[in-house]
């Protein structure tokens, strides 16, 4: 295996596995990367004025293209899919993050799995 392929493979592994993480662990825990006060990924969604639905809809998204970005180490069909998705969805993040006139770094997380996100999609 060639380094730029066990490179890519812990990128994804690095990326599948914070996004399940935030998403299925640490949903309603307070980090200092979240939107505003917030100290939940409710209240984070609360404070971009977006609804539960919407929490859940973008929660839902995150976690399927994250567990399709896992599947892309053996299944490189998925690849595009889910590594778009992430990126996209990142993008959203950091928009909504500006919307709120959050600090710059609390932006820092979502730049930096939107850059590796697209790292997938070039290497």
């Amino acid at each position: 295996m060639e380094f730029i392929e066990i490179t890519e493979i812990l990128i994804k592994l690095v990326v599948g596995l914070s996004i399940l993480k935030v998403w299925l662990i640490n949903r309603d825990k307070s980090t200092p990367w979240r939107g505003g006060n917030a100290s939940s990924m409710q209240e984070e969604f609360a404070a971009y004025g977006l609804s539960k639905n919407a929490m859940i809809i973008v929660g839902t998204l995150k976690c399927l293209f994250a567990v399709l970005i896992l599947i892309s180490i053996y299944y490189k069909a998925v690849e595009y899919t889910g590594a778009i998705g992430i990126a996209l969805l990142m993008l959203g993040a950091i928009v909504m993050h500006f919307k709120i006139n959050d600090p710059i770094k609390k932006s820092v997380p979502a730049a930096i799995f939107l850059l590796l996100s697209l790292a997938i999609i070039f290497i």
